[in-house]
């Protein structure tokens, strides 16, 4: 036997970012449907990060966007949001990769996931960072009573 320990952290959490990459694919292919649209929060400091030097020096740490009625140019790839909005009047071009995202909120449902990534190993840029402390947070749609369910309840303290 090993001494290797399964990642269970970086598996749940990369199955979580694959959801949030498949609603936006979704989304980039057929349009928004219903009243859903979706906040998502990004490191602005991750090294693939790209946006204006304005808003990096306006958002240092941490930024949210809305992708709801006035946004073009959705490319979603294995990697990266890709998307145009309007700042102040002037369209602007982001990429955001999908290891940079801290949070996807679609508030039509009340659906929620938080990320909490690591450092991102700049020796080895293919190699994926290591992530930890995924949490998943859902309301209960079907009942009113505001239940919400985290992993956090499974993890070993």
């Amino acid at each position: 036997m090993t001494d290797t320990v399964i990642q269970y952290d970086t598996m749940v959490q990369m199955a979580l970012l694959s959801v949030v990459r498949q609603v936006l694919k979704d989304a980039a292919q057929k349009g928004l449907p219903g009243n859903h649209h979706f906040y998502i929060t990004f490191d602005t400091n991750h090294p693939e990060t790209i946006i204006p030097p304005y808003l990096k020096e306006r958002y240092p740490d941490e930024m949210t966007i809305v992708i709801q009625n006035q946004f073009s140019n959705l490319i979603i790839d294995d990697k990266y949001i890709k998307i145009s909005l309007s700042f102040n009047g002037k369209l602007e071009h982001l990429q955001i990769p999908f290891l940079a995202l801290a949070g996807f909120f679609d508030p039509s449902v009340d659906f929620g996931l938080h990320f909490h990534a690591a450092e991102v190993n700049n020796d080895n840029e293919e190699e994926l960072p290591s992530i930890t402390e995924p949490v998943l947070t859902a309301k209960n749609h079907d009942k009113n009573d505001g239940n919400v369910v985290t992993l956090d309840a499974f993890r070993k303290k």
